[in-house]
């Protein structure tokens, strides 16, 4: 695993983005898996300058969402299909019928789940896989003792979940009990993860995930087990970590960097 620390929330997003657009501008038709949430806005606000400066183009890439809430209308402002669009696929022009988000009002949701995983590996697989990490340590939806072979599947969401997602409704009532979520196995099989988190409050996760013992009770501590993971955090979110000065002195003497 590679520990970036940067020192701000600007910086966190350029350098997440800088990786994505080395990808697409080699592989046009990489296959993106995307989050949703405030920890990836500012890699796509930057991706969005770039495609508006003519520097990249993602329209014959393909995109997967991680998840979506179970039983939210779907033109509804919160739902992850809108949010995809609104945040992702018109602003940097993705072809919207290559990006898939799970069918969340489906009558057959354990079908709808299984097909997604297998929509994934027709597709190839996914190339780069952008994660936030929740304040108890959840990638995707996946909350505390969730199996590290997991596959996409419902899933219920935990009380802190559903707090800290409240800010994007106007109560806690309104906020969805249940997900379908990309398991934490199906997050491990993509060929690149890309991990970004800002601010103190994620500190607590981040630690436990980086430096913590791997467990299901800290769902993010699995990519301790993935070749090729990347953690890009500004100060605030790494504040927690004891090897701080490890991660700046192996990445300011990294061969290759990425910015």
């Amino acid at each position: 695993m590679e520990v970036i620390i940067v020192s701000t929330d600007a910086e966190v997003g350029h350098l997440a983005a800088e990786k994505i657009a080395t990808l697409v501008a080699r592989t046009p038709t990489a296959v993106i898996g995307l989050a949703t949430g405030s920890s990836p806005e500012g890699i796509y606000r930057d991706l969005r300058a770039r495609v508006e400066a003519g520097e990249i183009s993602f329209a014959e890439a393909r995109g997967f969402a991680l998840d979506e809430y179970v039983g939210i209308p779907l033109n509804h402002r919160e739902s992850y299909a809108s949010v995809i669009n609104r945040e992702v696929v018109e602003p940097l022009g993705f072809n919207p019928s290559r990006v898939r988000v799970p069918d969340g009002r489906a009558e057959d949701l354990e079908f709808v789940a299984a097909k997604y995983d297998a929509d994934i590996g027709a597709a190839g697989g996914v190339d780069i896989q952008i994660l936030g990490i929740g304040t108890n340590g959840h990638i995707g939806f996946n909350e505390p003792t969730s199996s590290f072979a997991s596959r996409t599947r419902i899933k219920t969401l935990a009380p802190r979940t559903r707090q800290d997602n409240q800010r994007f409704f106007n109560s806690l009532d309104e906020v969805p009990v249940h997900c379908i979520t990309q398991g934490l196995g199906t997050i491990l099989e993509a060929r690149e993860l890309l991990l970004v988190a800002q601010g103190e409050k994620k500190a607590d996760a981040i630690a436990a995930a980086v430096e913590g013992p791997l467990t299901s009770f800290v769902p993010g501590s699995a990519l301790q087990l993935h070749p090729h993971a990347t953690v890009i955090l500004d100060k605030a979110a790494a504040s927690r970590l004891q090897l701080t000065d490890y991660y700046r002195h192996t990445y300011a003497n990294k061969l290759n960097r990425i910015a």
